[in-house]
Order: structure tokens, then sequence, then C-alpha cells
């Protein structure tokens, strides 16, 4: 009875509400006074027409048979005004009751009592002893896989939504949502900020400001991200109190400049594991291209180590046997001196001395544009919108105004000509596009690009992209790299560098025995134990206890490992 009578009192505060009830009751009345007045009239035409005598309550259920089109029969006209009166009152009674009364009661009260149920469905608050948890304020196109990936690491979340039918529709979805404002203290309150591992304001630049400060009186010490769209909002968020500022399209623009090919060859560095960095290694115009791995001898002479092959989007394990292509691109995970010994090893050969072709100039492409500028790459840029091209000039070797897809455009702009080509716009469906037309025109060109929507992946590595990186995975990936106090490595789309503690049903068994690759598609990269990064794997190598695994997958690969053999934490 409590929980019904506090819904009541939801319900009824509504002003929408209260002006349907007052509506409805108005239609009602209505109808009371048109039974009124019919049963009047039953009673004069039954007395002065058909001189017969009936009650008040033989009248009034007289017209409610009638207009309900029950009709007993009992009680009839023989006179044909009588029945010219039926006929009116069977009428309006049809209309009246059975047409738009269900109508009134459905619009005006029905349908807002539902939607008063949906939206008391969503919480107000956490569970009592929540600790630990991830406090999301955006339900945004990064939040889908973060969940993923906190629910992988058994890490607590909340989605705060102020609009309680969101609130209540992803609640209902199995997401936890709690609703309540974003700049009220009372909400945070309730979502025991105090307790929270982190906070990820991850809504417009201005909103995110007033959200860190909000978050900054309640709990001074609780972290803090804060996604900011602009340049300008990085040092305002930073003054409001976040810990952390993630620029991400700014570092997708950085991401995607570092994946191209120019000037002469060399290594991509991607990330860092403690002493290690992992880096990418394009094959294309070096000596590399149609040797097996076992024949590059790259261990042997740089000490880095091939940990995985790239193949037009598709990471494949690493065999002695297997041969490279042009296509190719290793990823390999070294030292700094190990990775400087391999440019030294390929730096004699020239990839292409001509301009990368960048395709769109939003804020994506700017910080891909003077990304390469300070590597010293030239760069040519397409865009449509003359402002963006007005303020790219000054970093760009040449700027083309127009539409990418018109060929004579493309040509001027050097498409035959430059060794790579950059897809920077925010349309997927455009870049898949200009992916296929690019590989049509000159086959041998990297086509490195951007996507916004996952679903995308395997059109735009069908349509000719050999990188393929979006927003979505770079903010989900730093994410949760400062969540667990490690730097970020971005490899790929759907592929991460995972750190397992060595769960003990694999201890003191082999790489070979353990057939880590073959029943979850995982490779196992390097071998940390007593503080030493091992990279010399074989297929002989013992695991010994208390060791971490640093393996190469996507998150499915990592739960059936998870799955088959448990937890090393």
């Amino acid at each position: 009875m409590k929980f019904v009578s506090t819904q009541l009192s939801y319900f009824f505060r509504d002003k929408q509400v209260q002006r349907n009830v007052r509506s409805l009751l108005k239609y009602v009345l209505f109808v009371l006074v048109v039974v009124l007045v019919y049963a009047e009239l039953f009673h004069l035409i039954m007395l002065h027409v058909e001189e017969v005598q009936h009650s008040w309550i033989t009248g009034l259920y007289w017209t409610l048979t009638v207009m309900s089109t029950l009709g007993f029969g009992d009680i009839t006209f023989q006179s044909d005004l009588g029945r010219l009166f039926s006929i009116v009152v069977l009428i309006s009674g049809i209309v009246l009751l059975l047409i738009v009364l269900p109508f009134a009661f459905i619009r005006f009260f029905y349908a807002p009592w539902l939607e008063a149920q949906i939206r008391m469905r969503a919480p107000r608050s956490v569970p009592r002893g929540t600790e630990g948890h991830v406090i999301i304020c955006a339900y945004d196109t990064i939040v889908p896989g973060l969940i993923e990936r906190l629910e992988l690491d058994e890490i607590p979340y909340f989605v705060l939504e102020p609009d309680p039918m969101l609130a209540s529709q992803r609640f209902l979805d199995g997401i936890s949502s709690v609703m309540g404002d974003l700049d009220n203290r009372e909400t945070y309150e309730a979502l025991q900020l105090h307790k929270a591992r982190m906070v990820l304001a991850n809504r417009e630049d201005t909103v995110n400001t007033n959200i860190t400060l909000t978050v900054r009186e309640v709990a001074p010490d609780v972290p803090i991200i804060a996604i900011a769209g602009e340049e300008a909002s990085v040092d305002v968020l930073a003054l409001s109190g976040a810990t952390r500022v993630l620029p991400l399209k700014q570092w997708l623009g950085e991401q995607l400049a570092n994946r191209v090919n120019a000037l002469h060859a060399q290594s991509h560095p991607i990330g860092r594991y403690e002493d290690l960095l992992v880096a990418e290694l394009p094959v294309h115009s070096t000596p590399l291209a149609g040797k097996t791995v076992r024949e590059t001898r790259l261990r042997q002479i740089t000490g880095v180590s091939i940990v995985g092959i790239w193949e037009r989007g598709r990471l494949l394990p690493v065999r002695p046997d297997t041969r490279l292509t042009s296509a190719s691109v290793l990823a390999v995970i070294g030292t700094k001196d190990q990775l400087s010994a391999l440019d030294d090893l390929l730096i004699i050969y020239d990839v292409n001395p001509n301009p990368v072709l960048l395709i769109g100039g939003g804020r994506v492409g700017r910080a891909a544009a003077q990304t390469l500028r300070q590597r010293s790459i030239p760069v040519n840029l397409i865009e449509r919108r003359p402002e963006l091209c007005e303020r790219l000039r000054p970093v760009c070797n040449r700027v083309f105004a127009g539409d990418a897809a018109e060929y004579q455009l493309l040509k001027e702009a050097g498409i035959e000509e430059t060794p790579s080509v950059l897809l920077t716009t925010s349309d997927d469906a455009m870049n898949i596009y200009l992916a296929s037309y690019c590989r049509k025109l000159n086959p041998e060109l990297r086509i490195v690009s951007r996507i916004t929507h996952e679903r995308n992946l395997e059109a735009i590595h069908r349509a000719g992209a050999d990188v393929v990186l979006s927003y979505a995975t770079l903010g989900v990936e730093a994410i949760v790299s400062i969540l667990k106090g490690k730097e970020l490595i971005l490899l790929g789309e759907g592929v991460n560098l995972f750190s397992m503690p060595l769960p003990p049903t694999l201890v003191g068994k082999t790489l070979a025995e353990t057939e880590i690759g073959a029943r979850t598609g995982l490779t196992v990269v390097a071998l940390q134990h007593e503080g030493i990064i091992h990279t010399a794997l074989n297929a002989s190598t013992v695991l010994p206890p208390a060791s971490t695994l640093l393996m190469l997958g996507d998150t499915q690969q990592r739960q059936e490992f998870t799955n088959l053999f448990g937890s090393g934490r």
C-alpha cells in the first residue's frame, strides 16, 4: 500500500497529469448530464405519448441499457416518436460511451499512468553498501563498449540519466541506470559518490564543466575523467577539477596519422607496457615482403618479437612459416633500443616521398595534419568547406577545396602517387565509398580510415581500408587504461592487449600444452615473472606460478579464456 500511495503521489504531482484528469472529469460530467437528460425525456415520452408510468430508476436503467447497446428489450416504445428517440439515444451512446470515452480514458489517464509506472522503475539511488563503482554521466557511443569491459573485469557501474523515460528504458534493457539531475548534490550523494572508483563526465563540454564542479563539492578526492570535444575546453575542464581530460577527437587524429606509410620505412609505436613498446611495421617496400617470419630473423638481428600480423584489418597469429606480403603490417614488441635498431635496419628503404592525402578537415583531420607536420611528412588536403580549407592551409602542403568523390580532384591531389590516404570524415558511408574508390585508383597505397559505428567495420575493410580506428574504441581503451593505471595501447578495432594473472590450472604447463591459441584465439606475446618480461616465447616455454600473461585478442576471446581456464585473480 505504501508503494501504491507513493506512485499515486508522484503521478498526481505532474502538472500535465492534473490537466488531463480535469479534462477527463469534465467529459465524464458531460456524459452524466446527457444520461440524466435522456432519462427525463424517457419519462415525458412514456407518460404523455405512451401513457405508461415508470419510476426514475427505470428511466435511468432504460437509458443506460440503450446507450451501452445491451438492449434487454424488457422496456420498449410502441410509438414512432419513442422509437425515434431510442435511435437517437442508441447512436449517441455508441459515440459517447463506446468510442469517445475509452479513448479519452486511455489518452488522459491510462497512458499517463503507464508512463508514470515506467518512470518509477528507474532507481533514484544505488544499493546500500555499493563501492568501487564507476559513475557514467551519459549513454553515448563509447559506453556500450565500456560497459562490456567493466563487466568483464567485474567492476560495477551506473549510468546517470536525468530523463526518467530514458533511465527507465535502459534499466529495463538490463543497463544499470539511475535517474537524477546532473547538477544536483543529492543525486551524487544517492550514487554513493564518496565510495566511487571514478566519474566519467562524457556530455557536452559545458555540461561536463558543471558536472565536474558539482562532483568536486560532494567528493573532492574522487577521480574524474572528462571528455573534451573542443581543444579550448581542455584547460577549462582541468581547472574545474577534472583529474584527466581526454580530447578524444584530437587523439584519434594523432593515432590515425601514426598509421600511415610515408617517406622511409620505420616502425610506428602505438603503446607501451611497462618498459616494452608495442609498434606496427608496414612491410610494403621493404625486403621483408615475400619472406616467412622465420626468414626475417628480426629477433636475432634487433631483439624485437613479432607478436601478430595485420592483413587488411585482420590480426593473424604468428607462425614461423607464415609468409609476409606487401600488404602485411607486423605488430612487434620490444624495448626502445630494440625498435631503434629495427628502424636503423630499414631506414634505407624509401617507401614514398610524395605527400600523404588527407580527406576531411574537421577536428580529427586537423589533428592528423598537425601530427604529420610535426613528423615532417607533407600533406595534401581535400575538404569541401572553404573555412576549414583556410584554417588548415598553414599545416598542409597543398589544399584542394571540393568533393573528394570527383576523379579529377583526386588525381590533382595526388591519388596516383601518394603512399597513404587518410579518411577522417564523420560519415561512415562516405568513408566506405572513398576507401573503395581510392583502392581502385591506386592498389598499392595504404588506406587509414576512421569509423563511427562498429557495425561498419567489416564493410570498410572489404572496401579496401588497411587500418580502421573509431572514436568509440579509442574512448574505451583510454578510459580502461586510466582505470587500471596503465599506458594506452590501441592496436586496432576489436583487438586489445590483455595482461592476465596466470590461472592455477595452467601453472607448470608449456605453451603448447595449454593450447591457448587453438582453444580461445588469443595470442600470448609475453610472460612476466618476478618483475622480468620475457618476449622470446616458444611452444616449450613453461609457465611458472605467480606470473602474468600478456595476450592479444578481443573481449570475447578473453572471456572464453576465463571460462576455460579460470581467473588468476
